[in-house]
């Protein structure tokens, strides 16, 4: 017999190496599967509202997951929120409160349903929603999309928003203790990296559209964690452009471009976020009744303070009675006024604004 030739051998080497890729392939394609499976557990229940919910496991919400609660038990505990658990109310709906028997508590927040074009890309917003893992943001635990109504679960902060911290501190209560200058700097930072991810480090990257001090929450470490990031997004009707009518954000901490062009950009979240080291800064709100009186706004009377080189003027009472270190202080002054730079491009993007603040630790 003669010995195979040298075509041959390059035939059968090429012929095992795609057999081989296509077996990887298909490999990698199963594994992939099963990470997925393993990411959310999907519930369909016709007896309660007709819905479907759905959990995702790594968001930590391990008391959900538990054999003590079963799925039947929780969609019933779902079913049964009312008004005397509620927590709070915004522009996206009415939130909630739902305790776990031994296992913690978790936000509900309760969305109508919209139009049909509205709702076909809903669950996979959601989905997206899901991915995003960051110590600063709050992360999505489940949805139930059920006929008139979806439900959005979440990790429930323990102390709160930052707007309450900040405008309605009571010192003899733990849940809402007066803010010292060391936690107002960790919290303008744990903003800046939650933010600077959502922009930078998401895939697709992410908007968030209505940064303000009310959607900053606070968990048992009082590290912020940024809420409500997507909804903007998500409750959008996908057949009209990026260019609308309807506003996405809150007056006060709007970008002055934002009114001429009704777009949406990173740079306008920045804006935002510069209001709200002002609020840090200052315990003003952007609205708050003395500036409009005085036909001013937060943004106007603090640069007029940066200008005189009386910053110390603006500075919140309360940390002029604890103390601070004054060029801590002048450093979030310098990157607030940075960030509201009525030129877009001329402000930092969260990356940088992280890097400026980090410097300092």
């Amino acid at each position: 017999m003669k010995p195979p030739r040298g075509g041959s051998l390059v035939a059968l080497y090429v012929t095992i190496c795609s057999l081989l890729f296509i077996a990887s392939k298909m490999l990698i394609s199963f594994l992939l599967y099963k990470r997925w499976a393993r990411k959310k557990r999907i519930i369909d229940n016709d007896s309660l509202a007709g819905g479907k919910m759905v959990m995702f496991r790594s968001a930590g919400n391990k008391a959900l997951l538990h054999q003590s609660v079963s799925p039947k038990a929780f969609l019933s505990m779902l079913m049964g929120l009312s008004s005397k658990d509620v927590i709070g109310a915004g522009g996206y709906g009415t939130v909630y409160r739902l305790a776990i028997n031994g296992g913690g508590s978790f936000a509900v927040k309760r969305l109508n349903r919209g139009t049909a074009e509205m709702e076909r890309g809903f669950e996979r917003e959601l989905d997206t929603m899901g991915d995003v893992k960051h110590r600063n943001i709050v992360p999505l635990c489940g949805y139930y999309a059920a006929a008139h109504f979806n439900l959005l679960i979440y990790e429930l902060m323990p102390n709160g928003s930052l707007d309450a911290a900040l405008h309605h501190p009571d010192p003899a209560c733990r849940r809402r203790p007066r803010l010292r200058w060391p936690d107002r700097f960790r919290i303008a930072l744990g903003v800046a990296r939650g933010l600077s991810y959502l922009h930078h480090d998401c895939i697709p990257h992410v908007i968030h559209r209505d940064i303000k001090s009310s959607n900053i929450l606070l968990d048992h470490h009082m590290e912020p964690r940024l809420s409500d990031f997507g909804l903007a997004t998500l409750l959008r009707n996908p057949t009209a452009s990026h260019v609308t009518t309807v506003v996405a954000g809150t007056f006060g901490y709007l970008a002055p471009e934002y009114f001429d062009t009704g777009r949406a950009t990173t740079k306008g979240d920045v804006y935002s976020y510069g209001v709200v080291l002002l609020e840090l800064l200052t315990a003003k709100r952007p609205t708050d009744e003395s500036f409009l009186e005085n036909g001013t706004r937060l943004v106007t009377w603090v640069r007029e303070t940066i200008e005189d080189k009386r910053e110390d003027h603006a500075v919140d009472e309360a940390l002029l009675l604890t103390g601070f270190p004054a060029h801590e202080v002048k450093l979030v002054f310098s990157v607030a006024d940075r960030c509201l730079d009525s030129d877009p491009a001329n402000r930092p993007t969260m990356a940088q604004v992280v890097k400026m603040l980090e410097q300092q630790n």
